[in-house]
């Protein structure tokens, strides 16, 4: 039935009725009930608006902006003026409750991740109470918080997508009694961007380490991926996974981790990164440009690779191997804008400095690329 249609409740004695569709029992809807839906209503539709402005202005899709605007515009149909009418403001004991959190917003993200869920908190609640109040509203409320979830998702997906790509430094761990320090030091000074490898630890202890590293780079706004592991990456809810040429094929991977997480994959050789682009990779590491103890007995595919890459590479590339503040120059002529490091930043005195200075060199080098490419 079209909530258009006028099945309005009217108060009888400290009760609402609502004439034809009402509740199957008994069609008195309590005023307290009428209060909980005028409330998430309101909630409801605030918090999609807010969606909605950075869909429209954000990111400039129509069809997002659209898919907002007809879910604000079907609560607002539900929003009788008798649901209205109960409300009580002055006498609502929730109108001062607070919680720190909610004074301060860091990103964009925060904005959308927080509204998103007071949406599907506010939905489900509509779902339920609404089964009181017209027969339709549950699960009119039911499919609109199905839409929200797939909003999320692709708000998720998107903001990956867009912290890699803004991303041109990549901390690859390894195993160190300072991980922890080294990783916030790092994310301190600006790092977006952090992949867990332990090739040699057991289960229990990576996916201990995984969970607590991935919320540490998620207090930070920063991309947590973890190494090889794509059953501990499901299982952690980390951003990624990144592959070796050793490991599962890409499109095993993606089933289990869907569209919204990012997979990366190690290659080599032109060969390597065109298997890797086909599969669907989100973003390759080129390398090892230099010899490197990481990659022990591997031949380094040096700075012939690296300008393949600059040349062919259509999705976010990192150069990786052996580079140090010393090599950026010669990395930075091979063409690289982006660059991953391991012992760099996990054997430096001072990771925040060192992160603030490979940083600055790259913001400074990409400046370059577009202003040459600007004419």
């Amino acid at each position: 039935m079209n909530p258009r249609e006028t099945h309005e409740p009217t108060v009888i004695e400290g009760t609402m009725s609502i004439e034809g569709q009402a509740h199957p029992d008994a069609s008195l809807t309590p005023i307290s009930v009428c209060r909980i839906l005028d409330a998430n209503l309101d909630r409801a539709r605030e918090g999609i608006r807010i969606v909605e402005e950075w869909c429209r202005f954000g990111l400039n899709n129509a069809e997002l902006t659209d898919t907002c605007k007809q879910m604000r515009q079907e609560l607002g149909r539900w929003h009788s003026a008798k649901l209205r009418s109960a409300r009580n403001t002055p006498d609502d004991p929730g109108v001062d409750l607070t919680h720190p959190r909610e004074e301060r917003r860091e990103s964009v993200e925060q904005v959308l991740q927080a509204n998103l869920c007071r949406v599907e908190e506010a939905l489900r609640v509509l779902e339920e109470y609404g089964k009181l109040y017209h027969v339709d509203m549950g699960n009119a409320c039911k499919q609109m918080r199905y839409q929200v979830y797939t909003l999320e998702s692709h708000f998720l997906a998107d903001q990956r997508q867009q912290t890699l790509k803004q991303a041109s430094l990549y901390l690859v761990t390894s195993p160190s009694d300072r991980l922890f320090e080294i990783v916030e030091a790092a994310l301190q000074g600006g790092l977006t961007l952090v992949q867990y490898r332990d090739k040699d630890a057991d289960d229990v202890t990576r996916l201990n380490t995984a969970q607590k590293l991935k919320h540490l780079c998620h207090d930070y706004g920063a991309l947590f991926i973890l190494n090889d592991r794509v059953d501990l990456a499901l299982a952690i809810e980390a951003d990624g996974v990144h592959l070796g040429q050793q490991d599962v094929p890409i499109s095993f991977a993606r089933q289990l981790l869907g569209s919204q997480r990012i997979i990366g994959r190690s290659t080599t050789n032109p060969e390597e990164m065109r298997r890797a682009l086909a599969e669907g990779a989100d973003y390759v590491g080129v390398g090892p440009v230099y010899s490197t103890p990481t990659k022990a007995g591997k031949a380094a595919a040096g700075l012939e690779y690296v300008r393949y890459a600059a040349e062919r590479c259509p999705v976010p590339w990192f150069a990786i191997g052996g580079i140090d503040m010393t090599r950026l120059p010669q990395v930075f002529d091979g063409g690289a804008t982006r660059v991953a490091v391991v012992r760099a930043l996990m054997e430096a005195e001072q990771p925040t400095l060192v992160t603030q200075y490979f940083l600055s060199q790259l913001a400074w080098v990409n400046r370059m690329r577009r202003r040459d490419e600007q004419g």
